[in-house]
């Protein structure tokens, strides 16, 4: 009988360093950076980032006592972070477990550095 994972277990970041072989011109790479600035647009937001940057991954409760932010106001940024697919998110039981995605941001920094 398989067990359930744990949240680190779940949301382990992805750590291949496959070659990202999309262009960082052209529309859809325009449309790409847009929607990724978009979703790094906001302090608190870089603040999650960098959190969760420093971590393998994280409880929402874990991220609202690093910020002086309302819960609500936490769990909108990281909404529209995950959105954006910059990070991941797992639910267990009552609580979510997050985590960057390498790749996206990989994909951001290269967009970035094409302008």
């Amino acid at each position: 009988m398989k067990t359930k994972p744990s949240p680190v277990e779940v949301c382990y970041p992805d750590e291949s360093r496959e070659e990202d072989l999309r262009p960082v011109e052209g529309p859809q790479a325009d449309e790409d950076l847009a929607t990724l600035s978009k979703a790094v647009g906001h302090p608190a937001r870089v603040q999650i980032l960098r959190l969760l940057s420093r971590r393998v991954a994280c409880v929402c409760g874990d991220i609202v006592s690093e910020l002086p932010l309302a819960q609500s106001t936490v769990s909108q940024h990281l909404k529209v972070l995950k959105d954006a697919g910059l990070i991941r998110g797992e639910i267990d039981g009552p609580r979510v477990c997050y985590c960057i995605d390498p790749k996206v941001l990989r994909r951001l920094k290269a967009l970035v550095g094409g302008l």
